[in-house]
């Protein structure tokens, strides 16, 4: 069970790590745009598109992989009261209530959407450039299907913490500089301090 738990762990962060090249492809689409538009006063047609579908791309495929890192965020003035036990039974509740039946609606009608753009070529209204945005609807149906893999990971973290008391570590990757600091001071040696009245 763990080894097919971070086998979809490594394809979401796989999956993240590709698609966050598209900030590097945003920031520069951007800084061009900028620089011939108010530099050299000859605005580009094709800039905003390039912009709205990196962005778009970027949005829909970092879903899974920030699951993946338990990144998203969390209302958890209870929750983190509760013991490991009590924490996987919520979360294994909330999956099947809400997560599961939200992703299945984003593939089942972003499968719709993806479909009717092919058949139609579907190019942008946006700009005159009228560039093909088919390829991107079908990143749509394709995030859906990944968070449901990942949905389907974090179930079973959470049944093996239902069962065993301890939650199941995740596979190392980028973190936060909050939670290294966290981490250094955790596993640095206590300070001796003198004992006051």
């Amino acid at each position: 069970m763990v080894r097919f738990i971070h086998s979809i762990e490594g394809l979401s962060q796989w999956v993240g790590r590709a698609f966050g090249w598209c900030i590097l492809i945003l920031t520069l689409s951007v800084s061009y745009e900028v620089f011939v538009r108010y530099v050299l006063n000859a605005p580009t047609v094709w800039a905003f598109d390039m912009m709205v579908q990196m962005y778009g791309a970027l949005f829909l495929m970092a879903g899974p992989y920030a699951l993946a890192q338990d990144a998203h965020v969390r209302g958890d003035v209870l929750y983190r009261l509760f013991s490991v036990r009590w924490q996987a039974r919520v979360d294994f509740l909330l999956y099947i209530l809400f997560f599961f039946p939200g992703m299945m609606a984003l593939f089942w009608y972003g499968w719709e959407i993806a479909a009717d753009s092919w058949r139609y070529q579907e190019v942008s209204w946006n700009s005159p450039a009228r560039i093909q945005i088919y390829f991107f609807k079908t990143l749509i149906p394709l995030a859906g299907f990944l968070l449901m893999l990942q949905g389907l990971a974090e179930m079973l973290r959470c049944w093996r913490a239902m069962r065993s008391g301890e939650w199941l570590g995740r596979l190392d990757d980028v973190r936060e500089t909050e939670d290294m600091l966290m981490h250094m001071e955790e596993s640095a040696s206590p300070i001796s301090r003198p004992s006051g009245k």
